[in-house]
């Protein structure tokens, strides 16, 4: 058999030499999941399946790692890595490269092997799925959980349906007949119904099975062709029904060692269309037995007792069996090597006689035969010695004699034979031989009896002085200890029970009834007066020991006695651990088959046995720590070595000094109950156990006063930290409230800062407003001065017109009238716009006025709020900051007379500047006026003249020709006097307009100086505010 370990390998070959399945058991290869870190653990697998074409399969174990095992390409590949263990698995799907598998936290995942990606994710269970089914075609699936099954679309991935049950009703399986198109719906109350598959129509019921053989089901199993149901609980009866007469044909009775069914598998057969007629059935035992269900013939077997199959799956052709072993290992088994007995042809009916070998065998040949495995021994005297006790026995026939029988059809003579044949039992049926041996009883309620009794108080803390890593094995070995304890008192004071009883508790872990009758068979029988001296090791026994080592190897006594070695460390170790630390495993079971097949006195033996075969580095040994370690470590010493030396000295060891003599035979333990063990001095145990319930009370007592204690510690150290607690909440407590002044005075600084920053924008706000409204009055101004300048240029254009034509005088006339009330309009207008100007800066001066309170109202609210706060940081520094706001106010007065003495200065100056040009403006206006008179009359008196002379010239037309002439001559001589006051007259509107230009750039300089005033206004202001906050500052 190989054994392949995938360790942290991804990829690999499954085996590395080609597999030939031997008969006896078939298996093609052993997998096992060890995992290479600090602390090896084998990663137990949990579930297989295998594909459609039966060549590959899919395994997961209980981390959630996934593998794929091509059985016929030799690989293996580990395919997705889950992070949580697998409850059920399907390879058989539509896609080839697509698995199934349902994990713990109750989901189904869809993979892909090639790819290794995740494909779907379905979610629907409330519980764990512990069955996947796939329709034939692919298509379908369905899972199945303990409170539903629900039917899935394996294209869309969608659930199509969902089987709904009462509480009270679970489901045991849901699955598709093969090659059909119906579902199988199984329930723990024996009902058995039909269904369509794509209409959900239930099809039939099956009925009751029969009372007299009436079983809850729990597994079953379909044939190929879906004719066959098989079903099976917890009894040794398999029910066959015929799905197609829908009733029950046939119930097989299973052999009595089968007590439950766990799993049922039909065997396909390429040759019987699909009517498998050899069904696998996996019994409580861990051995799946393969029948006949025509000729109820049992056909094979694969696991055994120790190696036990914790469930099977078998590929669609019927080649390879893949089962989980108990210990968590996968084996695949060829079933061309399990039917190779069954299928081979049949004998000949032609028999050969065949002559007898001319050669006959020497008596020489006998001694080399027999005497070939001995070890420094002559070997004439042993071969004759041997080969005439057999040929005594065959002449006696006392093979078949009633003291040599055993249970189950065994004969120890037989075995004994067979044992020194092989050297040791087959380890198929080794704990069967054992059993036999042993002669156990199995009294089950005796045994119950002693189990129900709970944990001896003895092994209470087991765990603490054996640390065993398996709580498993742990939680085995101190109920076996507790009911040896129970069974008799003096197990509960032997410290080397632990270790005696332990290989024994680890070889039979999954049955305890077995190793707990072993190990009592084994002190009874191979522990015979180990109890005599105690609390003392055995002396008697250990005497027994010396007194055969001292007879055939004096040498090495006298080396143990020069060193100071006593019996109690060369060969107490060995008894008390029953060479469970010397030897391994094989060698251990080797061992104890020779022992269970002899004399009790063969344990005492092969201690000195194993002394005398490990002479050469014993006497090597000179301390006396050498010697410990030498008998609690495995040593390189062949067991079969060690096996035929105590033959040896079974048979060469005088009478007088032989064990045998001093120990009882063989006694096995008595059916229905337990016998009596008392070979102990009573006196000191129960001086011993009297003590120690002594010790146990003043114990608890101290315990408790202890606990009392602990309890007043535990309530000062609890006051403490409460203590502890306040001080500290008290302290954060200050700690926030400073935390929270400082943030309450970081606010307040902030927002007197919003408020300062606040007042110089709405400052900033009114200066603009200033600006804007004093650019809009000097464009309102400009705009007026054009349009007066415009007006102007026009007028003077229509007096230049009018004075052209023939009614210069009345257009003149008009023209004045016009340009009068033009100047009384202008007047008017001006006098409407001074008042205007005078209206608007009233209206700004209490705008002003009312921002400029509420700005004082608003910084006299924060200048108390200041005072209030900076009131309590500034009385030490008072008078400083006193004195130094008096100078400084003193010289901002100072400053402020002076500026004061500058504008006034400045606006007298503008005052005579204007009264000048008022003065020169009244001058011009009189001689405007003056001029105006003057050419008034001028022109009454011209007109005067030319009416006077045109009379005149009407009376005398001839004789006034002269007169006319000097008349004109004079009003020549008067004309210059004429034209200068007409020119006086024709530059009045010029003077006019200089007189406008410069009222116009006296309204501009009147501007700028009133602008002047207004920035000045505006810093006396702020000053007179800054003094306002100072003398609250010197009063703090």
């Amino acid at each position: 058999m190989q054994s392949t370990d995938l360790g942290n390998k991804e990829s690999g070959k499954i085996w590395h030499r080609k597999p030939s399945p031997a008969t006896r058991d078939g298996i093609i290869v052993n997998i096992i999941h060890n995992t290479s870190d600090y602390h090896p653990k084998v990663l137990r697998f949990l579930n297989v399946a295998f594909d459609g074409t039966g060549d590959c399969l899919i395994a997961g174990d209980h981390q959630g790692n996934i593998y794929v095992f091509d059985l016929y390409g030799n690989r293996f590949n580990l395919v997705q890595r889950t992070a949580q263990a697998c409850t059920a698995l399907a390879f058989n799907l539509r896609r080839k490269s697509e698995f199934l598998v349902a994990l713990a936290d109750y989901s189904i995942k869809c993979f892909d092997t090639v790819t290794k990606e995740l494909v779907s994710w379905m979610r629907g269970h409330e519980s764990s799925v512990f069955s996947i089914s796939v329709h034939a075609s692919g298509k379908y699936a369905i899972t199945t959980s303990s409170d539903t099954a629900q039917l899935w679309d394996l294209d869309t991935f969608q659930r199509k349906r969902k089987l709904n049950i009462r509480q009270s009703v679970g489901i045991q399986k849901v699955f598709f007949l093969p090659l059909s198109n119906t579902i199988l719906s199984c329930f723990k109350d024996n009902s058995i119904f039909a269904w369509e598959c794509d209409t959900l129509f239930c099809k039939y019921q099956l009925p009751a099975p029969p009372e007299s053989s009436s079983i809850l089901y729990k597994v079953f199993a379909v044939t190929r062709d879906g004719r066959i149901l098989a079903a099976g609980g917890k009894s040794n009866h398999l029910h066959l029904w015929c799905l197609e007469a829908r009733q029950l044909f046939r119930i097989i009775q299973m052999p009595t060692k089968v007590r439950a069914i766990r799993h049922l598998e039909f065997l396909p057969d390429s040759f019987d269309a699909g009517s498998n007629q050899v069904l696998g059935v996996l019994s409580q035992d861990g051995i799946m037995r393969f029948i006949n269900i025509q000729t109820c013939k049992l056909l094979f077997e694969i696991g055994s007792l120790d190696q036990g199959i914790s469930s099977s799956v078998i590929s669609p052709h019927g080649r390879y069996i893949a089962s989980i072993m108990e210990n968590g290992s996968l084996n695949v088994y060829s079933v061309q090597a399990l039917t190779q007995e069954i299928n081979k042809p049949p004998l000949p009916l032609v028999k050969v006689i065949e002559d007898l070998p001319k050669k006959k065998l020497s008596s020489s040949d006998l001694k080399m035969k027999v005497t070939s495995g001995r070890v420094q021994q002559p070997a004439k005297p042993r071969g004759s010695k041997i080969q005439t006790r057999i040929l005594k026995q065959d002449l006696t026939g006392d093979f078949e004699s009633e003291k040599n029988e055993l249970p189950d059809g065994l004969n120890k003579k037989r075995l004994q034979i067979l044992l020194k044949g092989y050297g040791e039992y087959p380890t198929k049926y080794r704990m069967f031989i054992w059993r036999s041996l042993l002669q156990l009883p199995e009294n089950h309620t005796a045994f119950s009896s002693l189990i129900d009794k709970g944990t001896h108080v003895t092994f209470l803390n087991l765990q603490k002085k054996y640390p065993i890593k398996s709580r498993k094995l742990l939680r085995v070995l101190q109920r076996t200890l507790s009911a040896l304890a129970h069974w008799s008192v003096i197990f509960s004071d032997t410290p080397y029970l632990p270790l005696l009883a332990f290989p024994f508790v680890k070889l039979f872990q999954n049955n305890q009834l077995i190793c707990f009758e072993v190990i009592a068979t084994l002190i009874i029988n191979w522990c015979q007066h180990w109890f005599e001296y105690f609390p003392n090791p055995p002396i008697n026994i250990l005497s027994m020991i010396e007194n055969v080592l001292a007879f055939h190897d004096k040498e090495l006594l006298q080396h143990f006695i020069d060193h100071d070695i006593t019996s109690q460390l060369y060969a107490w170790p060995l008894l008390e651990t029953v060479f469970s630390e010397v030897l391994t495993r094989e060698e251990w079971l080797k061992l104890f088959d020779n022992i269970f097949s002899n004399h009790p006195s063969f344990l005492l033996m092969t201690v000195v046995a194993y002394n005398i075969c490990s002479r050469v580095p014993l006497l090597n040994c000179n301390l006396k720590d050498d010697f410990e370690f030498f008998f609690h470590h495995r040593n390189n010493l062949d067991i079969n070595v060690v096996i035929r030396q105590v033959y040896h000295l079974m048979e060469t060891t005088p009478t007088d000094i032989h064990p045998d003599s001093m120990l009882n035979v063989f006694v096995a333990l008595t059916k229905g109950q337990y016998p009596v063990f008392n070979q102990y001095p009573k006196f000191i145990v129960d001086y011993q156990t009297q003590e120690r319930e002594r010790i146990r009370n003043d114990e608890l007592d101290y315990l408790r006063e202890r606990q009392t204690v602990e309890d007043m510690q535990a309530e000062v150290d609890q006051q403490r930290v409460e203590d502890e607690a306040w001080y500290q909440k008290q302290e954060l407590l200050r700690k926030a409230e400073e935390t929270r002044r400082e943030m309450l005075l970081q606010e307040e600084e902030k927002i007197i800062q919003q408020r300062q920053r606040l007042a110089a924008v709405k400052r900033e706000l009114q200066v603009k407003e200033m600006h804007l409204q004093d650019a809009a009055r000097r464009r309102f101004l400009k705009l007026q001065q054009d349009q007066q300048e415009m007006e102007l240029r026009r007028l003077d254009d229509e007096i230049g017109r009018k004075n052209l034509t023939e009614n210069q005088a009345a257009v003149a006339k008009e023209m004045r009238a016009d340009a009068d009330a033009y100047r009384r309009k202008v007047d008017l207008e001006e006098h409407m716009f001074h008042k205007l100007i005078e209206v608007g800066e009233t209206q700004s001066q209490k705008t002003q006025k009312v921002i400029k309170e509420n700005l004082a109202k608003a910084e006299q609210a924060c200048l108390n709020t200041d005072w209030q706060i900076q009131s309590l940081h500034k009385q030490k520094c008072d008078d400083l900051q006193r004195n130094k706001c008096y100078q400084e106010v003193a010289k901002l007065l100072r400053e402020n007379r002076r500026k004061e003495i500058e504008i006034l200065n400045a606006m007298v100056e503008q005052e005579a500047k204007k009264w000048k040009e008022a003065e020169g403006k009244e001058f011009c206006l009189r001689s405007a006026k003056k001029a105006s008179a003057l050419s008034d009359a001028s022109r009454k008196w011209f007109l005067k003249q030319e009416i006077n002379a045109a009379v005149e010239h009407a009376e005398n037309p001839c004789h006034k020709e002269e007169p006319r002439f000097q008349n004109e001559q004079e009003d020549a001589s008067c004309l210059p006097r004429t034209s200068h006051l007409n020119d006086s007259s024709e530059m009045h509107p010029s003077t006019q307009i200089s007189l406008n230009r410069r009222a116009v750039e006296w309204d501009t300089t009147e501007q700028n100086l009133i602008q002047k005033v207004r920035n000045l206004r505006q810093r006396l202001t702020a000053q007179a505010r800054h003094r306002c906050q100072t003398p609250h500052l010197l009063a703090a």
